[in-house]
This record gives structure tokens, C-alpha cells and sequence, in this order.
């Protein structure tokens, strides 16, 4: 009787991977696990609370991954590099699904389960989040106003009152569309850009010829890339305030903010406007 051989690659492949390691492992040094999943310190005993706990720390997670990628973008376009600057916001597509898939373990609490611990989070409240104002800026959502909840936190102070000061992701798409020959006005490339971006008719005609012409053309992609990432921050918006309704209706939010009110104003808001109300002109 003949025995086959095994392959070579086969014969000399170890039967366990490596196991022995000097201190931690390499897969801890480089992801931090034990830091990560020692962070959470509930204040309540309701085993719920975990749940939220985790679920926000991880949507945190999500606005720090998220605003790289459209600091990458904003970079990229102030140096003409429109295929980079698509490729992270097609990145940050995906990463936007995921975020937004967090809502899923809140979005069914019952007012009464809520309230078991919702005493625990005090004055605590997402709207004081500086990761989170920081994507809100690169948005060009901005307010000045919005820098007062972190005056405690130094640091975190710093980097958003800088992030106010610099063009957010869409006045560059528009400085961008200025060098390329498009008729962008001098109020719009020239504004405070700490301020929101309000919607500009000849912006929306420009969005408006680029949508008639050429599907393929590099900045019509960049549009679409642009609209994917505005739906998916309305769906996040109106997500949350679902999530709200359903768990508190329309008692005064967490921080003392108007809670669904305020949620129906934000989600009411369309970021990069023209691509929006350029859509009934092509």
C-alpha cells in the first residue's frame, strides 16, 4: 500500500501558533485591549447600564476614526488631491453604517428602563462630546457658542477652538470647485468660516451644471461622495432622536438640553446644502 506524502509547507507547519511571549503580547501592545475593556465604571447597579456605557464609548471610537478621515479629505483637496480625498470619504461611508448600527442596543429601551440608571449620568450628556463637535465642525456646523461646555477640559478646548477657525470639509470642496474654474462668489470662498455655512444659490448652480454633465467627471463623484456621507449623518441624527423618543419622549434631555426638541431642529438641518437643493434643477 502507498502512502501519499504530505506537502512540505504541510509537514513542517507547527501544530500550535507561538505562545510564549516576554510581558504582553504583541497584539496588546499594538490594540490595548486590557486599557479598552477596563474603562467602563457604572454608576448604577442595573446591568443595563453597561450596555450604554460600552455603546457610547464606542460611538466615541467611531467620531475619532471618522473625523481622521475627513481631516485626511480636507487635506488632500487643499492640495488637489481629489482621488485621495474620495477614497477616505468612501472610507468614512462605511465607518458612518457602523456608527449608526450603534443605535441598535439603545434603540429599543423602554422609558422605565432608562430611568433605572439615566440618575447616574447626572449633568453627563452626548452633547458635551468634543470628539463629536469636532466632526460637527468639519461638517461646518459650526458656533462658537458650542466651545463654552469643554472651558474645563484644556486640551480638548484647544483642539476645537482651532478646528473653529479652519475651513471645514465642504469650503474646501468649494475652494477646490473655485480653482477649477467654477463660479464660486468671493462672499462664500472669503467668509468667516467659524460660522455656519448658510445655502448659497451660486453654489447651487454650479453643483447644478457639474450634475448635468459628465456622471463620470472626478467632481461629480466627489458630489456623490459628499451626498452618501450627508445622508448617513442625517440617518444618524434622526436615529438619535427616535432612540430619545422612545426612551424619554419629550422630557428635558440629559445636560439639561431640550431633548427631542432640540434632536427635531438638528435632524431638520441638511449638511452640504446645495448638493441637495441643486438636485431640482438638473
Amino acid at each position: 500500500m502507498s502512502h501519499q506524502a504530505h506537502p512540505p509547507s504541510e509537514a513542517t507547519e507547527p501544530e500550535t501558533p507561538h505562545l510564549d511571549f516576554a510581558g504582553t503580547t504583541p497584539y496588546e501592545d499594538y490594540v490595548k485591549a486590557d486599557v479598552l475593556t477596563h474603562l467602563q465604571h457604572t454608576l448604577s447597579d442595573d446591568p443595563g447600564e453597561m450596555v450604554f456605557l460600552v455603546t457610547t464609548q464606542v460611538m466615541e471610537l467611531w467620531f475619532t476614526v471618522i473625523v481622521h478621515e475627513w481631516e485626511t479629505a480636507a487635506h488632500a483637496l487643499r492640495s488637489d488631491d481629489v482621488p485621495t480625498a474620495i477614497a477616505a470619504l468612501k472610507r468614512s461611508v462605511r465607518e458612518l453604517e457602523a456608527l449608526n448600527a450603534s443605535w441598535r442596543p439603545l434603540g429599543q429601551l423602554t422609558p422605565a428602563q432608562f430611568n433605572s440608571y439615566r440618575s447616574a449620568l447626572g449633568e453627563g450628556s452626548g452633547f458635551q462630546s468634543a470628539m463629536y463637535r469636532r466632526l460637527e465642525f468639519l461638517l461646518g456646523e459650526k458656533s462658537a457658542s458650542m466651545l463654552v461646555p469643554h472651558r474645563g477640559a484644556p486640551r480638548a478646548h484647544a483642539e476645537l477652538e482651532k478646528a473653529l477657525h479652519e475651513p471645514s470639509l465642504y469650503d474646501e470642496v468649494l475652494r477646490l470647485l473655485a480653482r477649477r474654474g467654477h463660479p464660486i462668489p468671493e462672499s462664500v470662498l472669503h467668509r468667516d468660516v467659524s460660522r455656519r455655512h448658510e445655502h448659497a444659490e451660486a453654489v447651487e448652480k454650479v453643483w447644478a451644471d457639474l450634475y448635468a454633465g459628465d456622471q463620470n467627471a472626478e467632481l461629480v463623484r466627489l458630489g456623490e461622495a459628499l451626498s452618501d456621507v450627508a445622508e448617513l449623518v442625517w440617518r444618524w441624527r434622526n436615529d438619535h432622536l427616535v432612540a430619545t423618543r422612545r426612551a424619554m419622549g419629550a422630557k428635558t434631555g440629559t445636560g439639561g438640553s431640550a431633548g427631542v426638541a432640540w434632536l427635531e431642529k438638528r435632524a431638520r438641518n441638511n449638511v452640504f446644502p446645495e448638493l441637495w437643493t441643486a438636485r431640482s434643477h438638473v
